[in-house]
């Protein structure tokens, strides 16, 4: 038989093991084994699965614009700028590049812009400050500076400087232009003076550098857009411009 005192010193020893097992067991999660969350001595944060992002798939259309429109976009087209007005009577607009890849168009760059100094109109004449509704070819380019790298054909004259008895805040509207094909002959120089529909229904209607105010009724971009897209819009993905009001665009 153990004696009375070997018996409370097995059971001191078996004691002193269990607390040894429950302090090195307790370590688990400590500073130094690598968990996350920076909690030293504590158990990381319970395993959960994490929930997917779920990504807003690209549009298969361009945004805001109704069927009319859409159904003007040529079906090789790949680049369209879209020109949202803000209003009917708005000289101030947004500008935004959508590329086409597949089905769905990307919204690429955004810019803010100015149109006619009197909104927009769906019959556009010679004089009255408003700029065209509609889906316009973009075929060719030009300016007073050289060419920046246009993708367009590029056609670089000083015969492209606004008049000197303009207010000096438009004489750098056309360092860079692109025209818009609206009663002209495609792929002509913009200064190409030819108005197959006649001059009553205006022309001349460009997209040009802006000068913090609305224009006659061509489209005013800043210069970094202008440059962006005399370097993007490629003859190959024929690209155009859609441009008109917010209401319009969706009719």
């Amino acid at each position: 038989m153990q004696s009375g005192g070997t018996r409370r010193a097995m059971v001191a020893m078996a004691a002193l093991g269990s607390l040894l097992t429950m302090t090195t067991l307790s370590a688990c999660g400590g500073a130094h084994t690598g968990h996350t969350g920076g909690r030293e001595g504590r158990p990381g944060p319970s395993a959960t699965h994490p929930r997917k992002a779920v990504a807003t798939p690209a549009p298969t259309r361009i945004p805001d614009v109704g069927d009319r429109l859409h159904r003007d976009i040529p079906a090789d087209t790949h680049q369209v700028l879209a020109v949202y007005g803000d209003g009917k009577d708005s000289p101030y607009s947004t500008a935004v590049l959508f590329t086409k890849h597949g089905s769905t168009w990307d919204r690429t760059r955004s810019w803010p812009a100015h149109n006619g100094k009197r909104g927009w109109t769906l019959d556009h004449h010679l004089g009255d400050e408003r700029s065209p509704v509609g889906v316009f070819t973009l075929t060719a380019a030009g300016g007073v500076l050289d060419d920046p790298g246009a993708a367009l054909p590029y056609s670089q004259d000083e015969s492209y400087e606004a008049p000197r008895d303009w207010d000096e805040s438009h004489w750098h509207d056309f360092d860079y232009v692109i025209a818009i094909d609206y009663n002209r002959v495609k792929g002509t120089p913009p200064d190409d003076a030819e108005q197959p529909e006649g001059e009553e229904k205006g022309g001349g209607i460009w997209l040009h550098l802006d000068h913090g105010s609305g224009t006659s009724a061509c489209v005013s971009l800043p210069k970094e857009a202008m440059e962006y897209l005399l370097r993007t819009l490629d003859p190959a993905r024929h690209p155009v411009v859609l441009m008109g009001d917010r209401a319009d665009l969706k009719g």
